[in-house]
């Protein structure tokens, strides 16, 4: 992840509540909804070698994992790093310090690559859509995933940032319009996260199938597919 001005800072001492998130009804319904869009366009197969760019504490990385893959984690937080290592231990997982802007990685270095959540915290969008394609074989798919704009959430968030929220505040939501504009490879995007926070359980999935159901896209959590070009 790479937010504005110190990133690693902020989210070295948010890993803890990150991770707690998750284990919440609520955060455990949007894990399981996100992951099966990510999921559904990333189609990790035996034998590749992906990139997972801004890991976190592996919380998305652990989806990933199909028989023979190969995964790569990429974390500009050395405590969020620790947190996926930890996480791996005995599996093919290797984890790396780094920048998305920067990609320590030889070209075409990837079969996949994806990212989840970590856009949103980069100014330079475009630069870290490059470089995402740059490390991905010919053919391959880049995947990125980042927060919606025009759902209700980021206006939640933008408002909690504004009261000075470690994370919301340094956040720059997009839309899909400007998702698909980072490059000019058409993609296929869609979204997912329709129920608001003060739902019920039972109605938030009601509400998801619906917004599913009718392809709209003002989910709150984008998920866009490139295919990097043949030469």
């Amino acid at each position: 992840m790479m937010p504005k001005g110190k990133p690693e800072k902020i989210f070295d001492e948010w890993r803890d509540r990150y991770n707690a998130w998750f284990t919440t009804p609520m955060g455990a319904l949007i894990k399981h909804y996100e992951t099966e869009l990510v999921m559904a366009m990333l189609r990790p197969a035996p034998g590749e070698r992906i990139l997972d760019a801004g890991c976190g504490t592996g919380i998305f990385t652990q989806d990933i994992f199909v028989p023979g893959t190969r995964v790569v984690g990429l974390e500009l937080s050395f405590p969020m790093l620790q947190g996926a290592v930890g996480r791996f231990q005995g599996r093919p997982f290797q984890g790396i310090q780094g920048d998305i802007n920067r990609l320590p990685f030889s070209n075409n270095a990837f079969d996949r690559t994806v990212s989840v959540t970590a856009l949103e915290f980069i100014e330079d969008a475009e630069g870290a859509v490059r470089e995402l394609f740059r490390v991905t074989h010919p053919g391959g798919s880049v995947v990125m995933a980042t927060l919606n704009s025009l759902s209700p959430w980021a206006a939640r968030r933008k408002t909690a940032g504004k009261k000075g929220h470690p994370l919301f505040k340094q956040a720059i939501f997009r839309s899909p319009r400007e998702i698909r504009a980072l490059t000019p490879v058409k993609g296929t995007l869609k979204t997912a996260i329709f129920f608001k926070k003060e739902d019920p359980l039972d109605l938030a999935g009601v509400n998801e199938e619906k917004g599913q159901s009718a392809g709209l896209d003002t989910g709150a959590f984008i998920v866009v597919r490139w295919r990097k070009p043949n030469r």
